[in-house]
Parts: C-alpha cells; structure tokens; sequence
C-alpha cells in the first residue's frame, strides 16, 4: 500500500486492501481494433488521497486512476470507454466525474444512484456524460435492491434515456428473469451473467440468457471471461460462451476489460490476453466492429 492509500485508509475507515493489483505488464496485443472501438466495463479507482472510498465499503482496490486507465487503452487500442462506478465509493461520484471530464467526451459512465438521489443530482450526472444506473444483486457487495426502489430509480431517470445495469450471478437469471423483463428501459447484463460453467455451456441458465435476449430488450457484455472460466488462461470455456452468445444476439452484446478487475481472485488476467481473445469471440470483421464500434455508440449515446 502507497503513502497516499495508507493516508486515505485512515481517513476512511473500511477494509484492507482487498484486492490484487491489475497486470503489472499486459502485453501489446497482435489483434488491431476497429477505429473507435470501446471499452465498455471499466473501473476506475484512487487516488485515494484524492478520492477516498467510501467507509462502510465491502473491500478496498488497489488505486488505479485514469491515467492509468488512458495508458492501458492506448496500449490496447481502446478509443472509447464505459467507466462503472464502483460499490466501494457508494454514491460519492467526484472520481467518476472526473475521469469523464478527463475523457473529453470519449467515455460515458455509469453511476450508483439510489431513491433519494435528487434529481438535480441526476442532471449533473447525465451532463457529464453519465447514460446508466447500475444494480447489484451480488451478497458480497451489499444488500439487492427492493422492487419499490428500483421503481424509483427508473422514474428519476427514463426521462433521460438510462439503461439500468444488472450485475447478478449465475443462478439469479432464471429468479430475476421477470424483473429483468419489466424494464421500461433497455437493460443491459454484467460480465456474462457469471454464468457458472461448471456444467458446460448447456446448462438452464445459459437458455434462460439467450431468451432475454431474444426478447430484443437485454444486452449482455461479454466481459469477465476470466471471471467466468473455470480452465483458466486463455479461458476457452468461456471464449466460447462468450463466442455463441456474439453469434446468437450480435447486435445486443458489448465488451469490456473490466480493468482493473475488482474483486476477483488470483492474479489479474493480462488485458493484452482479453483483446487478443476477441479474434475467437467474435470472429470477422463485421462481427467485431459491431460488438466494439457500433453496439456501444447506439447505446450508450456516442454521436
């Protein structure tokens, strides 16, 4: 832990450094992307110092501020970006909105709003650049969301053209399937469902995705490949689920790093590794323009 975390720790209660750091030397990738090609699920944290985490978060990243982020991308060949606010800074946006301003219209955001957001705060948030609210119904981040607010937090935001972000795991599809499907608003899944591939790419809740998507509503992002897998680098288990769901919904599906992969365990994967494997996920050019250029302009509102 830096000088600065170890300051901000103090300042911010919460727990310790919880989280590996990302790839301390991803490779440059042999796969060259499309023009405006985005990244359409990353993070970005720190500095704490700056922009402390919030105190009662569920675990501390490693800083990665955007900077780091912008360095990473252009390795990658990463023109655009999605940056996700993230549990461990709650509804405290300062971080997010100023790696917005830093992208210079290039990136869009995510945000964590809740009930009692007001709606001038939602205004700020959608002039800097902000076009979705995220949901977790994920135990280690900290209570789901209840019908009525998630009610709520639609009618503070459809107005504007919001998508709402679904971060579930694996058994939740076939639970959360109709919820998923009340939406009034475009709904877009996290990270492959963490679909559990323990029993191949056949199981009940892999036909319960592909009919979510099927109803021309639901987006899924192909990111979290090495979340998913249970073989490890190159992942092909999930490569490959990734893969039949590109074939399946191509004009429904995105991609992202995930950088700098919160959460997980084990090392970080390389996110040279993760572009690289978009030649097998979606194969031709066609496909991976649409995945990268296209899907996140028309939906995520870049001109």
């Amino acid at each position: 832990m830096t000088d600065a975390q170890a300051g901000a720790a103090a300042a911010a209660p919460g727990p310790a450094l919880s989280c590996p750091p990302p790839h301390p030397a991803p490779r440059t990738p042999r796969l060259r992307l499309p023009a405006g090609s985005c990244d359409s699920h990353c993070h970005v944290f720190g500095p704490a110092a700056v922009f402390p985490y919030a105190a009662d978060r569920t675990f501390t990243p490693v800083d990665a501020p955007v900077s780091q982020l912008m360095a990473l991308h252009r390795l990658l060949g990463l023109d655009r970006a999605i940056i996700v606010q993230s549990s461990c800074y709650g509804a405290d946006h300062r971080a997010l909105l100023a790696a917005l301003a830093a992208g210079g219209g290039r990136y869009r955001g995510v945000a964590l709003i809740n009930p009692a957001t007001p709606p001038a705060e939602i205004s700020r948030l959608h002039a800097a650049g902000v076009r979705g609210f995220r949901l977790h119904f994920l135990p280690h981040l900290g209570a789901p969301p209840t019908m009525a607010d998630i009610k709520a937090m639609v009618g503070l935001t459809a107005d504007l053209g919001w998508h709402a972000e679904i971060h579930l795991h694996s058994a939740d599809i076939a639970r959360l399937a109709g919820l998923i499907r009340w939406f009034p608003v475009p709904v877009v899944i996290d990270h492959l469902a963490r679909l559990d591939l323990a029993a191949g790419a056949a199981g009940p809740e892999v036909s319960a995705l592909l009919d979510l998507l099927d109803t021309g509503r639901v987006w899924v992002k192909t990111s979290g490949v090495d979340r998913v897998s249970r073989t490890g680098p190159p992942y092909p288990d999930a490569v490959a689920l990734a893969a039949r769901l590109v074939a399946h919904s191509p004009e429904r599906v995105l991609w992202g790093t995930d950088y700098p992969h919160p959460n997980i365990t084990g090392p970080a994967p390389d996110d040279g590794l993760l572009v690289d494997l978009l030649a097998s996920i979606a194969p031709g050019d066609k496909e991976l323009r649409r995945m990268l250029v296209q899907n996140p302009a028309e939906f995520f509102g870049f001109s």
